[in-house]
């Protein structure tokens, strides 16, 4: 189970304790938001994308949009999903559940910069009811990302 190998992920940080499994769904921004009485903004949403054959994470605050042309300038392709079956074959998680730890090899990810104006920030931890409330650096620290990205839109900005 992908919670149980994301709970591993964090026992190496000192931080298994922290991870919430939570009663009700996780599932989307919106569940999230409800089921962690915060607000739809401080949901750290993991997306999914196909960059020459890879998979790529841009993890990007819950208000925020990804901006194809920003995208494209960034990552010199088109913004193309991951299918649910891509995201767990390639990431390691389901949809619903997918986060920046625990992931497959070979799997880059990235935080966008919509996230710097919050203190903490809830991304999931492997399934549809879970999440983990992290500081920016502690997200820094525990996604172990490629860099900080500017690619989303839509959002309000600090």
């Amino acid at each position: 189970m992908a919670i149980e190998k994301v709970k591993a992920y964090f026992r190496e940080y000192g931080m298994e304790d922290r991870v919430l499994e939570l009663d009700e769904s996780s599932a989307t921004v919106e569940l999230a938001a409800q089921a962690l009485h915060c607000e739809p903004a401080r949901i750290a949403k993991t997306l999914s994308f196909l960059v020459d054959g890879r998979a790529v994470l841009v993890v990007a605050a819950g208000d925020a949009k990804i901006d194809n042309g920003k995208y494209k300038a960034q990552f010199a392709a088109k913004a193309k999903m991951l299918t649910p079956q891509e995201a767990e074959e390639l990431v390691g998680h389901a949809v619903g559940g997918v986060c920046p730890f625990a992931v497959n090899p070979g799997v880059s990810v990235y935080l966008d910069v919509s996230l710097k104006r919050f203190g903490t920030v809830f991304p999931a931890c492997g399934s549809s009811n879970s999440a983990i409330e992290l500081t920016i650096p502690e997200l820094e620290e525990c996604s172990g990302p490629a860099g900080w990205v500017d690619v989303c839109k839509g959002y309000q900005a600090p």
